[in-house]
């Protein structure tokens, strides 16, 4: 299982994915003066401390993500469901990008506030990359499988 290369790419899509949760995805920089706040994947945190959850579909997109990698990984014998399960993570960080993009349109078109991406928002597309990775490794053994049946 641990073997094959699609599993150590969905492993390091997972390892990403947490990443990500735990780590602030954005910042909020008030034009004139004033305190900074912190975007999270589940909250908004102002300087003073308070929370808004506006963007709290981040939170639960990787949060879903999370499992179903870990369902993919553990149907290693089914590959065509394994690639399924890579599909809808891919569908899954997509919807997470678009999220994303419009959170930050959203709170940075007011002009009062500067949006500015951090480097963990970057591990979303990379995790995107490494389900997609997999998932052509899953299809490739299968393709392999389905030759040598021909030959037999």
């Amino acid at each position: 299982m641990i073997q094959r290369k699609q599993t150590i790419f969905l492993l390091l899509a997972i390892i990403l994915s947490v990443v990500c949760l735990c780590q602030p995805v954005a910042s909020l920089q008030p034009v004139g003066m004033g305190i900074g706040s912190a975007v999270f994947n589940l909250w908004i945190e102002t300087g003073e401390g308070a929370r808004s959850f506006t963007p709290w579909p981040l939170f639960a997109i990787l949060l879903i993500s999370c499992p179903v990698a870990v369902a993919a990984i553990a149907t290693f014998k089914n590959r065509m469901l394994q690639a399924r399960l890579c599909l809808l993570n891919m569908f899954l960080l997509l919807a997470w990008m678009c999220y994303f993009g419009w959170l930050a349109y959203s709170l940075g078109k007011d002009g009062a506030q500067t949006f500015h991406i951090h480097w963990t928002a970057f591990l979303v597309p990379l995790a995107f990359i490494m389900y997609w990775l997999a998932r052509r490794g899953v299809l490739a053994d299968e393709a392999l499988v389905k030759s040598m049946d021909r030959i037999r």
